[in-house]
């Protein structure tokens, strides 16, 4: 069997589906978490601070005036911020889920019957005993 026989079987198993479509899922999902963060956090944060923007800091490392060379630091921190509340949010999803997936709780197994003998035989006993 070929390379482009082994690769059919390998899609034919599903796990290349599966992985596409939670690629597809995630790259949504990590939009929707951007925006959150670019269009509903971050402005009352900075705006707490004093209109502070942490995405347009950066550092100077020389270069004409017209095209700087410069470190944009704050792009980074931004980055950082993003996926702290990213992880969060999938934090919270892969809780919810396991909630919901969690079996309600039974009646509890049955005990051995060894067990169930020498409770009958300790109860037999303390009948006698009275």
């Amino acid at each position: 069997m070929g390379m482009v026989g082994e690769f059919k079987k390998f899609l034919e198993r599903g796990n290349a589906i599966d992985l596409a479509v939670g690629v597809i899922i995630g790259g949504a999902f990590g939009k929707i978490v951007s925006s959150l963060v670019d269009d509903l956090l971050m402005p009352p944060i900075g705006m707490l601070l004093g209109g502070f923007d942490l995405a347009a800091l950066k550092l100077r490392l020389g270069g004409p005036d017209d095209a700087p060379v410069t470190l944009a630091y704050g792009a980074f921190l931004q980055a950082a911020v993003d996926f702290v509340i990213i992880g969060f949010c999938v934090f919270l999803l892969v809780r919810a889920v396991n909630a919901v997936r969690r079996p309600a709780p039974g009646a509890p197994p049955a005990p051995p019957k060894d067990i169930q003998l020498l409770t009958e035989i300790r109860d037999l006993l303390a009948k006698r005993a009275e």
